[in-house]
């Protein structure tokens, strides 16, 4: 049986409960006849989305005009997932939802003033509605962060960077924005293996992958394209910003000292830069980053080049 919330900052757990006991809930509560004709529009209104920041907004639609509230918020800690409609007001009633003993989160309901017994009562019986649905969405989005994640680094793969090139270069060719693209290949990685072993391999790639990450920005995307090559997005970068970022990157791993058991390993990076042009698609610009890359490997690596001076 689902618990009697607490006003402001309590979290009782809220297990499932079923469509036939909310129908009753809302038909006692509000006094409103049609409660099993509102609890089948909201189960239905909820199955039409797996996308978790719709799938909050439309159960706060849903049941907006049952329970008023002025803002709502759910967290997902798993995918680092924080999703937040409307302001934030000094009352509040929180649930930490849970379904088939599967941990979903908290979903925290505020408004300006209390809410009342019935409120709280109601609301436990609404949220019967949309745990399984948000389950699903939660699954999906983990079925997708899978598909796009490379499962060594942690950063993004290959069918990711496809689809990020494409929008990216897409929204740059309609807005006029300025887009960049860093290529980056680990030195003699090869040697690496072949001296100390995949897992001495392995261990570089990911502790590269973290340089990587420490020195981009939020706003910049990361991909492992395979094996030891590396490709950053640079939304809103001119040549100028890139090619300092590449420097700063190719420094920072030749700086690090990386230790695998009792050896310390060197590595060094080489890196192409690219820039969008009006006459680049995804296609041309990494094809010209990959170019700019064959061009610092030849120039004795551990360097950074740029298409343009080919």
């Amino acid at each position: 049986m689902p618990q009697h919330n607490k006003q402001k900052g309590s979290e009782p757990v809220y297990e499932l409960g079923n469509l036939a006991l909310m129908s009753s809930a809302i038909e006692t509560d509000t006094g409103l006849p049609e409660g099993t004709s509102k609890a089948l529009q909201i189960a239905g209104m909820l199955q039409t989305t797996l996308e978790l920041d719709k799938l909050v907004g439309v159960f706060s639609g849903q049941i907006h005009n049952l329970v008023p509230h002025d803002s709502i918020t759910y967290e997902y800690k798993p995918l680092q997932i924080t999703i937040s409609n409307g302001k934030p007001e000094k009352h509040s009633c929180s649930y930490q939802l849970v379904v088939a003993a599967q941990t979903l989160g908290p979903l925290v309901f505020t408004r300006r003033k209390k809410f009342t017994a019935n409120e709280t009562h109601l609301l436990e019986h609404l949220l019967c509605c949309l745990v399984y649905p948000l389950r699903n969405a939660i699954l999906y989005r983990h079925a997708l962060t899978a598909a796009l994640t490379d499962p060594l680094t942690g950063i993004n793969n290959r069918a990711a960077m496809n689809s990020a090139l494409i929008r990216e270069t897409e929204l740059a060719r309609r807005h006029g924005n300025a887009l960049s693209l860093i290529a980056a290949d680990l030195d003699h990685f090869k040697q690496i293996n072949d001296n100390h072993g995949h897992l001495a391999g392995d261990y570089i790639l990911k502790a590269v992958a973290e340089t990587f990450s420490d020195c981009t920005r939020r706003t910049d995307i990361l991909f492992r394209s395979g094996g030891e090559e590396f490709l950053i997005l640079l939304s809103n970068t001119n040549k100028q910003g890139a090619m300092r970022l590449a420097e700063r990157i190719r420094a920072a791993v030749e700086s690090n000292e990386l230790i695998y058991g009792d050896h310390s390993i060197p590595v060094t990076v080489s890196l192409g830069v690219a820039c969008y042009s009006k006459d680049d698609n995804s296609e041309s610009l990494f094809e010209k980053a990959d170019s700019a890359l064959y061009a610092a490997k030849a120039s004795g690596r551990n360097c950074v080049k740029h298409s343009d001076t080919l």
